[in-house]
């Protein structure tokens, strides 16, 4: 299986890079793992609803580009279908073996993704109807896809 998790822009944190590189360590025995970093618009204090539009559009264009050909695409998104751990696992399964070879995951930047981006995506996702910095989802994300293989194999971890 191949994963790609395409996010708008850079890690800056220490600890969240510390935390990306141990769980793209831990997934190196289930998947192939590629992480690509688009670059982030700069979003003035006071932004209107125009201006913000605009931002996500810059953005998304850049992450749509970056979307491997043939992948199946999921958005992850705040009005996206919640799935527990055990339903997450099942997903990626299920896609496995239906023949879906390369999952996409999309990270939008701090005002999430543009309108073109979910309409793109095969499946959208929601890990909360919270707000989450866009660094640290990645953090999140990679830990439910190291959970998710390991549920699918019956191995110690998830609890």
């Amino acid at each position: 299986m191949n994963i790609t998790i395409i996010g708008a822009g850079k890690i800056r944190e220490k600890y969240l890079t510390a935390a990306i590189e141990e769980y793209s360590r831990r997934l190196s025995r289930y998947c192939r793992l590629r992480i690509t970093e688009v670059a982030d618009e700069p979003t003035p204090d006071g932004a209107g609803e125009k201006e913000e539009m605009l931002i996500r559009q810059k953005e998304g264009e850049r992450i749509l580009k970056a979307v491997p050909a043939g992948s199946y695409v999921i958005a992850l998104a705040i009005s996206g279908k919640s799935l527990s751990s055990e339903e997450f696992s099942e997903k990626i399964d299920s896609l496995a073996v239906g023949g879906v070879s390369h999952i996409t995951f999309l990270i939008g930047g701090s005002l999430g993704l543009s309108d073109e981006c979910l309409k793109q995506a095969d499946f959208h996702l929601s890990f909360s109807r919270m707000t989450f910095p866009h660094q640290l989802m990645r953090v999140i994300l990679l830990e439910q896809i190291y959970r998710g293989f390991r549920i699918m194999r019956n191995e110690p971890y998830h609890k």
